[in-house]
């Protein structure tokens, strides 16, 4: 098979993982990147081999050579680029989430329709191996109907600054950027249910924490000790078509012990926690079972599941097979994520 041209749009810190990706898929050839920042453009050119550079993506999109491409830049700019992809013929991974608001989600989804091209939604959780062993069970019946998740990402201090504490470029905070990760994975092993309401809060008490000495966190490139116009800590009880629930919590910075991923499903006939490790809950011969999966990694991989990502999508090109993540998912969670700020500036219950 003749590899498929790959360009990656944005060479910030996220697109480190899917150059790496790329370049150990046989059947990818990394062709080009683009990023208004020359020099960073130039400087992951020549790390990872590509021929082309670019710092307008409207001339990257219009070089007939591409194929496919992965967008990694910031959030308010997802829709408009995975738009134009599509139109130029080009197949997509975007990363999450999809975009900023529903209508841009809807604008997507119908680029896909009209182009006939793929769309993949980067909710790289989904490809993680212990995740794949999960949904197979659950295919299979094997805890009942999920009734009820729960799902905590809670930093200490971990708000990266920079665009991703700038609400006009990135959307939201800690449940736009880690909350979106917990939130699609609930409801992709639920089964996908159709979300009806939300209940939410959203908090603004801590802003960044600047001022923290003594302890290291992650920050943008962009990291401007002072800007912060998102929200801190943001939860949420997610009421689903089929009586489902999902209770989430996320923070970018909250006065807790430690960080914290908890997220756990709960079926009628099992039940089975995601995070920190993998644990499967069941009962035979009238007694209740902990059972822990043998595999590779206790939880979440995130390098090997970004691997699985990448190689599900050059499959997807491929083979035209629609991709695990499609664009419909990505407007499903737009929809809950916007619900959620919107119940919480309301202070109610919102409808979807």
């Amino acid at each position: 098979m003749k590899p498929i041209q790959i360009a990656v749009i944005g060479t910030g810190s996220i697109s480190s993982l899917h150059l790496d990706a790329y370049m150990k898929n046989t059947n990818a050839a990394l062709y080009a990147v683009c990023d208004l920042n020359a020099e960073r453009a130039q400087a992951a050119a020549e790390k990872y081999g590509a021929e082309k550079v670019y710092t307008d993506y409207r001339e990257l999109l219009a070089d007939p050579v591409v194929d496919a491409v992965s967008i990694c830049t910031w959030n308010n700019t997802h829709a408009e680029i995975s738009i134009a992809a599509l139109e130029a013929g080009k197949h997509v991974l975007v990363e999450k989430p999809l975009c900023k608001t529903v209508e841009e989600a809807t604008k997507v989804q119908e680029a896909v329709q009209r182009s006939g091209k793929l769309l993949q939604v980067g909710f790289v959780r989904r490809y993680d191996t212990n995740a794949q062993l999960l949904r197979a069970m659950v295919d299979r019946g094997e805890f009942g109907d999920i009734y009820f998740a729960k799902a905590s990402t809670l930093r200490r201090l971990g708000n990266p600054g920079g665009w991703f504490s700038d609400i006009e470029r990135s959307g939201g905070g800690p449940l736009i950027d880690i909350g979106v990760h917990v939130i699609d994975l609930c409801w992709y092993m639920m089964g996908r249910p159709k979300p009806v309401s939300v209940s939410a809060n959203t908090y603004h008490k801590l802003g960044n924490r600047s001022n923290v000495q003594h302890l290291s966190f992650y920050q943008a490139a962009d990291y401007d000790a002072e800007q912060n116009t998102v929200e801190d800590m943001a939860n949420a009880l997610i009421r689903f078509e089929n009586g489902a629930s999902l209770l989430v919590d996320v923070s970018f910075t909250l006065h807790a012990k430690a960080n914290e991923t908890v997220i756990k499903l709960y079926g009628e006939k099992g039940g089975f926690e995601i995070d920190p490790e993998t644990v499967i809950v069941t009962e035979q011969n009238d007694t209740i079972l902990n059972i822990y999966p043998q595999t590779d990694n206790k939880g979440f991989d995130f390098a090997s599941a970004f691997q699985n990502e990448i190689d599900h999508f050059i499959d997807c090109v491929a083979t035209g097979k629609e991709p695990i993540s499609p664009v419909a998912d990505g407007v499903e969670i737009m929809k809950i994520l916007v619900g959620i700020y919107e119940s919480a500036a309301k202070g109610a219950e919102v409808r979807l």
